[in-house]
């Protein structure tokens, strides 16, 4: 017996179940505004425009990272030694890639309705027949 998805727990229009299976969400709520605006874009502007928003939300939580361990000495092999530093810039970074694609921490879910909701407005409807 497959377990049974919850839709309402999808709260983003990009996650892995196809586009007419659900409704996005916003705060909580149906965002029809966004399921418009997914109609008009293409599904390769979607698919980079997803992409843009988790590499947007890495970058914010590597800043967060760096800055967390920033304060840190290293003891033990490592010591306090420049490379050190090099080895715990390259960990933040691998870090914030791996958080961002779990889902991160909603960052990138309000850059991504940004940039389609502007990709939309920019996409000119089809003409009108002349009558």
């Amino acid at each position: 017996m497959q377990p049974q998805v919850d839709n309402s727990l999808i709260t983003s229009a990009y996650r892995s179940m196809p586009r007419k299976a659900m409704m996005p969400m916003l705060n909580g709520r149906p965002d029809p505004q966004l399921e418009k605006a997914l109609e008009k874009v293409s599904p390769q502007a979607i698919e980079k425009a997803k992409n843009t928003s988790q590499d947007f939300e890495a970058m914010f939580l590597n800043s967060m990272f760096s800055q967390m361990t920033s304060g840190l000495k290293g003891e033990g092999p490592f010591g306090d030694t420049q490379s050190t530093g090099v080895w715990r810039s390259m960990l933040t970074e691998q870090y914030s890639k791996s958080f961002a694609k779990a889902g991160g921490v909603g960052v990138s879910d309000a850059v991504f309705r940004t940039l389609i909701m502007q990709q939309a407005s920019q996409t000119s409807p089809a003409p009108k027949e002349a009558k």
